[in-house]
């Protein structure tokens, strides 16, 4: 198949990347559960001091007004989560159907899907496990209840599914836009945490505006509001799947070059260049001969005498081998 489209011109899907080996699934998926966990954690106390009993809530009277507080802060949450380090290590998804779209993406390993996905569930609910001890009664009870979701009025179980897998879909295919072209790619975390800015005001009142099956799967075991937990479960993740498949179909030239929603091949900046710390010993010694200017006959001999003395120490103490990438 590679051949083929390769004879027509056209590029080759990329192979899967991400962690393939058990050790960084492992570590990979520990992170996972740490970014959901601080997710769920931090979106349980903005929802309380938001929602609950709080000057805050006493100062926002209108219901369209707190989700929009409420979206202002999820959304700068999710972008300096995604370039964390621990982000960037793992790809940032915190999102149970965010792994599967990297798969069918091609740029994702299977080995660690199933992982992903439990670790992204398990931080979901130790997150919100997490904001009952902190914060006590007042996260547990109405209004607040876990920052657990619930359709607006007269919403069925059908028209919440078809609203959160269009939402998704929308989602992942503006995604996968953005990280198949070089230049946009670093933007994907502001792009992600724009668009869930949006659907918080725009949907919280109707089908409560999750797209993240994380987002709900805590605060509904926790609240024991399990009644449309399935639909939120399953919808992004069909919508996910629907998105990739028309990726796939309609824009085969535009391939997704990377699984980190950070837009970068690498998660850590690369080294710095044995060279590059030479030059560096060795403007340091340049800044020494152009300040020191002592009295007397010394005056010419100091400044090279430094000089040499920097180089020496900087190739003594530069590594002889480049640095593992």
């Amino acid at each position: 198949m590679d051949q083929a489209r390769a004879s027509d011109g056209r590029p080759a899907p990329p192979a899967p990347a991400g962690p393939a080996t058990w050790t960084s699934v492992a570590r990979n998926s520990a992170l996972e559960c740490l970014l959901a966990f601080a997710l769920l954690l931090t979106v349980i106390t903005i929802v309380r001091w938001t929602v609950g009993p709080s000057p805050v809530s006493a100062a926002i009277p209108y219901p369209h007004m707190k989700l929009l507080v409420i979206g202002a802060c999820v959304g700068p949450l999710l972008v300096g989560l995604i370039l964390s380090p621990a982000g960037k290590a793992s790809g940032g998804h915190m999102n149970p159907a965010i792994s599967p779209a990297m798969w069918r993406f091609g740029v994702f390993s299977g080995v660690a899907l199933v992982p992903y996905i439990v670790a992204q569930l398990a931080g979901s609910l130790l997150g919100v496990l997490a904001g009952r001890a902190v914060w006590g009664r007042a996260a547990s009870r109405p209004p607040v209840s876990d920052a657990a979701l619930q359709p607006g009025p007269g919403w069925s179980a059908g028209a919440l599914f078809v609203a959160e897998t269009a939402s998704m879909a929308v989602i992942v295919l503006l995604v996968g836009l953005f990280l198949s072209v070089p230049r946009p790619a670093p933007l994907v975390p502001w792009l992600v945490g724009l668009l869930i800015s949006m659907a918080i005001p725009l949907l919280g009142t109707t089908t409560g505006g999750s797209v993240n099956p994380a987002r709900q799967f805590g605060p509904a075991i926790a609240s024991g509001q399990l009644g449309f937990l399935r639909v939120y479960l399953l919808a992004p993740m069909v919508g996910a799947v629907a998105a990739t498949s028309l990726h796939n179909r309609f824009l085969k030239r535009r391939t997704v070059r990377t699984y980190r929603l950070c837009g970068t091949d690498r998660a850590d900046p690369p080294p710095v260049r044995p060279v590059d710390r030479v030059e560096a010993f060795e403007g340091v010694g340049l800044l020494v001969v152009a300040v020191h200017r002592p009295s007397g006959r010394l005056r010419p001999r100091i400044g090279p005498v430094v000089h040499v003395a920097v180089r020496r120490l900087s190739r003594r103490w530069t590594p002889r081998r480049p640095l593992p990438l």
